[in-house]
């Protein structure tokens, strides 16, 4: 699988990473709102990490752009705003799931593989 990490906290983005890696995904990462849409425009993924919080705007606006776009990648929204308001708003939107941060990673990889099986059926 192909992961796309839409994350700004290098440490974070950097642990997700190593994480996946370790899980023998392919990875790929973008820091803010602007190379996130370039990688969305540009590639394809099995599955996208998304934070909503980004330098340059919204990763609301990203998965906006996705169903522009007519993608069907599998999205996880991983995001500190973790109110009922936001995640219904990311879901409404097209997202798969969403994660509150903090999480565990071993859940978060959990989930990957559910929204893999999801789509795969």
């Amino acid at each position: 699988m192909k992961i796309l990490i839409v994350e700004d906290e290098p440490a974070l983005r950097e642990l997700i990473q190593r994480s996946l890696e370790k899980e023998r995904y392919v990875t790929e990462s973008a820091v803010d709102f602007y190379s996130a849409l370039d990688k969305i425009e540009m590639y394809d993924y099995d599955c996208i990490l998304l934070d909503i919080m980004l330098p340059g705007g919204s990763g609301l606006d990203v998965l906006a752009r996705l169903k522009e776009l007519r993608k069907k990648e599998n999205v996880i929204i991983i995001s500190a705003r973790d109110s009922i308001e936001d995640k219904v708003e990311g879901l409404e939107l097209g997202a798969d799931d969403y994660l509150p941060k903090p999480f565990h990673l071993m859940e978060l990889s959990a989930r990957i593989r559910s929204v893999a099986r999801r789509h795969r059926a």
